[in-house]
């Protein structure tokens, strides 16, 4: 439950002013059908972090848990400074209207998750909880749709009303409270 919990807070945080959050709201904007947008953002995320967990855990696997500690707790580390770098998203990258609502929003999202700051995550909290990777999938795209409905369904109102650079603070102190909480704690396979 610890790693579910952990991966719906932290990616939930970390999504406020991420440029997925921008294109679900450009999303909205731009075809003002919710439904399949909203469902388009789950299949996209639910697909990207299940390959993003099975990286990560396959890493763990391999490095072992001495040398995955260091690295998850430098990278949560690390993920803390990127947190307070803002995102940008580049309108000429979206998809034509060809493939629909639905379609547009899953190829949209899941290009934009690769490598995106919540895929990383997805990558360092599922080799930080290796037991529990199912766990991890499902608390990432829990975050996700925390962060993102309301995006949809409100739209540039309440881009307005929430404060990012709060919000990217908080990630920010939970990605090194996740980071020296790593490094402090013996990893097991």
């Amino acid at each position: 439950m610890q790693a579910f919990l952990i991966s719906t807070g932290v990616v939930a945080l970390a999504e406020i002013g991420d440029k997925t959050q921008l294109l679900a709201l450009l999303l909205a904007s731009r075809f003002k059908k919710p439904g399949p947008i909203i469902l388009g953002i789950f299949v996209a995320t639910l697909v990207n972090h299940f390959a993003a967990a099975a990286v990560g855990h396959w890493l763990m696997a391999k490095v072992g848990p001495d040398i995955m500690r260091w690295g998850l707790g430098i990278s949560f580390i690390a993920m803390a400074a990127w947190m307070l770098i803002p995102d940008k998203l580049d309108d000429s990258n979206l998809l034509r209207e060809r493939f629909g609502v639905f379609g547009t929003t899953i190829i949209a999202f899941f290009l934009a998750e690769m490598g995106d700051k919540t895929q990383i995550a997805t990558v360092a909290l599922s080799a930080r909880f290796p037991e529990q990777l199912y766990m991890v999938v499902l608390g990432t795209t829990l975050g996700m749709m925390i962060a993102n409905v309301p995006a949809v369904l409100l739209g540039e109102v309440a881009a307005k009303k929430v404060p990012q650079k709060l919000m990217h603070a908080i990630a920010a102190a939970l990605f090194v409270g996740l980071g020296i909480a790593t490094l402090l704690t013996p990893l097991s396979l």
